[in-house]
């Protein structure tokens, strides 16, 4: 099914864990730290996924040292994977397509990512000038998700990247022009421990900046570009991110908050926020 501002909340875009195999769990790599107990190698399966392709330690995730986990969303990507480009074939009762299935898997997600980003900007009004653009851009990308194991394995996923890109740009020019205000770019910007409580960040462009730990209480991040920002540790208690544009649930599962933080239409409030 297509995907279109009308559906845009529906679970091809979201992780269904029931209808993947795992994926998450084995093709990709993590490394003992703040956010894993253990080491892993991709393509090695998580010492707690169980026969059944599901967490065996899902409640208790952050408890037993696995928070990094819980900020991960494949965007839809692994369902996709399993079910479609796979046929719903496993990797454990079919392992000679174990390695090709968790090859296609990260390029899978990032067209999956790009879906969610091109979605939301057909759906906002201030990028009615350029709707017919991002539509056939999501049309293309969506057909790329359809295609077989070896075209997706090929695939030249930086290229698609930056021709997208170009029209995520041109969505935050758009929006971000409608806070009626010029302000200073912080792409990129390195933010981490910035005390930014109260800041007023309407309309700023915060692509890719380094906001771990940053002290965010109170602050007005409407209609702020937040495409890529780190916010992990980050404290939006009390923040305002309605209108934002491009923040993730992955992004916002990284960072505190509270009752009071403020987010956009169709990303949900951590358990572990604080209430």
């Amino acid at each position: 099914m297509p995907v279109t501002p009308e559906n845009a909340a529906a679970p091809a875009l979201t992780g269904d864990c029931a209808n993947c195999f795992g994926l998450c769990c084995v093709a990709l790599p993590f490394a003992k730290s703040a956010d894993f107990a253990v080491n892993k190698p991709s393509g090695t399966p998580c010492r707690n996924l169980q026969e059944d392709f599901r967490c065996g330690i899902h409640t208790e995730l952050r408890t037993r040292g696995f928070s990094g986990c819980t900020v991960y969303d494949c965007f839809g990507a692994g369902q996709k994977v399993s079910q479609v480009t796979f046929g719903g074939q496993d990797w454990r009762t079919a392992p000679g397509t174990a390695q090709q299935m968790f090859d296609v898997f990260p390029v899978m997600r990032q067209l999956h990512e790009l879906l969610r980003y091109l979605t939301e900007a057909l759906s906002l009004r201030a990028t009615r000038s350029i709707h017919a653009d991002l539509r056939r851009a999501l049309e293309k990308v969506e057909r790329l998700t359809e295609g077989g194991p070896e075209e997706l394995a090929a695939l030249d996923v930086a290229a698609e990247r930056a021709e997208v890109n170009v029209l995520l740009l041109k969505t935050s020019s758009l929006v971000r022009a409608t806070a009626g205000r010029k302000t200073k770019s912080r792409r990129g910007a390195d933010l981490i421990g910035a005390k930014l409580r109260g800041a007023d960040l309407r309309g700023a462009d915060l692509r890719g900046a380094l906001m771990i730990a940053a002290d965010l209480k109170g602050a007005d991040l409407t209609l702020a570009d937040l495409i890529g920002v780190d916010f992990r540790d980050a404290d939006l208690s009390g923040a305002d991110l309605t209108g934002s544009l491009f923040l993730t649930q992955p992004q916002v599962n990284a960072a505190k908050g509270d009752a009071a933080t403020r987010l956009p239409k169709g990303l949900s409030r951590p358990a572990h926020w604080t209430r």
